[in-house]
């Protein structure tokens, strides 16, 4: 769709330039990318992979994200942390979600990868991080994550290589 590509393009410019600027001021291009993700979905635009906690609402935090495989390579576990996740951090009271988080989804172009596996940890009585873990019971299931994190890291400026 031809609206969808100038969309992206002026994302693009308006993305280098602000990342000049803020590196020149010495700021962080990851808080860059955050703010500029987190404007983005704001605006309605689609990453071509990411995260929902809430259907339709993408999540612009990056989670750190550990993983695990079992020695025969059968199985495996990734686990998500975010620290902060962007609903923990809402200005409104209206814009409180009103749903109960059931799952974490991880949508790309293949589809939809889900987990119904998501704690929040408490702090003091306030919630600080989400923990969310996807277990994998065997090499395509594998696979099939490594493709996802593939593309969330390039939507997203990460590095990921495969071991």
């Amino acid at each position: 769709d031809e609206i969808c590509e100038a969309m992206m393009q002026t994302l693009s410019h308006v993305a280098s330039a602000a990342l000049v600027i803020q590196v020149g001021m010495g700021l962080s291009p990851m808080r860059l990318s955050t703010q500029l993700r987190a404007a983005a979905v704001e605006g309605g635009v689609a990453p071509p992979a990411g995260i929902q906690f809430y259907e339709g609402v993408w999540e612009p935090n990056i989670p750190e994200v550990k993983l695990t495989r079992s020695r025969d390579g059968q199985n495996g576990v990734a686990t998500f942390l975010f620290d902060a996740p962007s609903f923990f951090n809402v200005e409104n009271e209206e814009d409180v979600p009103k749903d109960f988080i059931t799952s974490m989804r991880m949508i790309d172009e293949e589809g939809v990868l889900t987990t119904p596996k998501v704690n929040a940890r408490f702090v003091n009585g306030k919630p600080e991080t989400i923990e969310a873990r996807l277990e994998m019971y065997s090499p395509a299931e594998w696979d099939r994550f490594l493709r996802f994190m593939g593309r969330y890291a390039e939507a997203n400026g990460l590095a990921f290589n495969k071991a």
